[in-house]
């Protein structure tokens, strides 16, 4: 073998690696995004009924909420759909959060703090509808913001 094909063979070696790194990278993204974002509406509704809250299930079927919307459901929001129950309330936030892998941002928390976790980030842009939204990724949505590597 010459030197010339050494550094050929040794340069698609290290495109194979670079390939199957970058695989590894959009798997690992994909697997850090909570499927829970793509449930359907009957899918939340079913997912409530078995955490324990059988009569909650039409409050969350009745107003259409999907994954997508499920990241937006709190305390605050919940009386509005017809959960009035506080500590119902309490716990159907603290099963939404932890579905989402997602803290509680602390009621104290100041302005001049860095920004909230990259999870929290993505699953606000996830929300929201459109084209650009359906498709986007969390490798995509950290790269595109300029964020710490996940």
């Amino acid at each position: 073998m010459t030197v010339g094909h050494s550094r050929t063979r040794i340069a698609r070696v290290g495109v194979a690696e670079e390939t199957e790194v970058s695989v590894a990278m959009d798997k690992r993204a994909v697997e850090m995004e909570p499927e829970c974002v793509r449930w359907s509406v009957r899918e939340v509704g079913g997912w409530i009924r078995l955490k324990g809250f059988p009569q909650y299930e039409a409050c969350f079927t009745e107003n259409c909420i999907n994954g997508r919307k499920l990241i937006h459901v709190t305390c605050s929001s919940l009386p509005q759909m017809g959960v009035i129950d506080f500590q119902d309330m309490k716990a159907i936030s603290k099963l939404i959060r932890d579905l989402l892998a997602v803290s509680e941002p602390a009621w104290t928390r100041s302005i001049s703090l860095p920004r909230r976790d990259n999870m929290g980030l993505f699953l606000e842009q996830k929300s929201k509808t459109g084209l650009t939204y359906d498709s986007l990724t969390y490798k995509q949505f950290i790269i595109q913001q300029g964020l710490e590597s996940y």
